[in-house]
């Protein structure tokens, strides 16, 4: 598989073969508090993009990656995470992660050597792990010298995807013909327990209650894993045990949970955008927002102000489109971003 010419040893010939490509750089960021939007773009195309908003004048910017650094992003734009002033955007199927500076867009480091990369998370700021889709471990990485220090084995379960950590125990949900929730202990760095949740969970949150949920898609008619109805899970991280489960329709494509910046809601992409709170005994009955005619795909809460960003793929081929509405489900802004947009990564001051 070709990757960009960026992918280098060093920061300094990541730069040298960003200046190759022919593409002019712009002095182009921002320091107010914003939001990152990454966009997958089409498999193997090659079209991923970073777009980013300012939440105060409500402009947006697009191709920021390919405008700060003179390069195109890669293949598949999966995640992105901020962390100690400094910014990770997962390029899933290019098999790198891009370090940039929040404020500037510009890269600052890589890590490189991975298979296909989902999600970072990090324990301590000597150490932090990334998932992937394909390969079997999980990779440790010192957030100091971007280089990866070790594996964590994952077994029979070759497919990891968000983290959550409570205490030393690190949680990550496998998808992909699965039915996992893997526990992991930060000081050995390896898998000490699994929970098994309905088919394919596809996302991982922690609540103000210290309770993990988890939202399956119950695979497809004809997967040679199984079908089953979607559903939702509360589990106790303590005792690692299903305290709840709350079953969709036969139909239902649930997915993106998200949760409220105190923890107390969490909401999720059924159709319609669902809110929930997380002492309630059942499904809602009323959506946030309803559908009107969209393709639902990323969802994320502003943790400091509750207003909820919805993404729309489209048709997945023009660029797509990025709602904005506030706690209440009131409309507040309509922007377009880049092709698929399915991840967001919010920027403080």
């Amino acid at each position: 598989m070709k990757r960009l010419c960026v992918i280098a040893l060093s920061v300094a010939l990541a730069t040298a073969c960003m200046k190759m490509t022919g593409i002019d750089v712009e002095p182009i960021g921002s320091t107010s508090r914003g939001l990152f939007i990454t966009c997958e773009g089409n498999f193997m195309y090659g079209n991923a993009s970073l777009s980013y908003y300012d939440m105060e004048t409500r402009k947006v910017e697009n191709r920021v990656f390919r405008r700060a650094n003179g390069a195109d992003l890669g293949d598949v734009a999966q995640s992105m995470t901020i962390y100690d002033g400094r910014g990770y955007v997962v390029v899933n199927n290019s098999g790198i992660v891009f370090v940039i500076d929040p404020d500037t867009f510009v890269v600052t480091a890589t890590i490189e050597g991975l298979t296909s990369p989902r999600y970072i998370h990090f324990v301590s700021p000597q150490k932090g792990y990334i998932t992937d889709l394909y390969d079997p471990r999980i990779a440790i990485f010192d957030p100091r010298t971007n280089a990866v220090t070790g594996y964590i084995d994952t077994g029979s379960h070759p497919s990891t995807e968000q983290m959550v950590q409570w205490g030393d125990y690190v949680f990550t949900n496998c998808w992909s013909y699965d039915n996992k929730i893997l526990v992991i202990d930060t000081r050995t760095d390896t898998v000490v327990d699994q929970i098994e949740v309905g088919i394919q969970p596809t996302s991982l949150v922690l609540d103000c209650n210290d309770k993990l949920w988890s939202i399956t898609d119950g695979g497809y008619a004809a997967s040679p894993y199984g079908h089953e109805a979607p559903s939702l899970y509360r589990i106790d991280p303590a005792t690692r045990r299903v305290e709840r489960r709350f079953t969709f329709a036969e139909g239902d494509s649930p997915s993106e949970l998200a949760i409220s910046g105190d923890g107390s809601r969490i909401y999720f992409i059924n159709d319609d955008i669902w809110q929930m709170e997380v002492t309630a005994e059942n499904l809602p009955a009323r959506p946030l927002v309803a559908n009107v005619g969209t393709i639902y795909y990323g969802l994320a809460v502003d943790p400091a102000t509750g207003d909820v960003y919805v993404a729309d793929a489209i048709d997945y081929q023009q660029p797509g489109v990025v709602y904005r509405y506030s706690a209440a489900g009131e409309a507040i802004d309509r922007f377009e971003v880049g092709i698929i947009p399915g991840a967001f990564c919010f920027k403080s001051l």
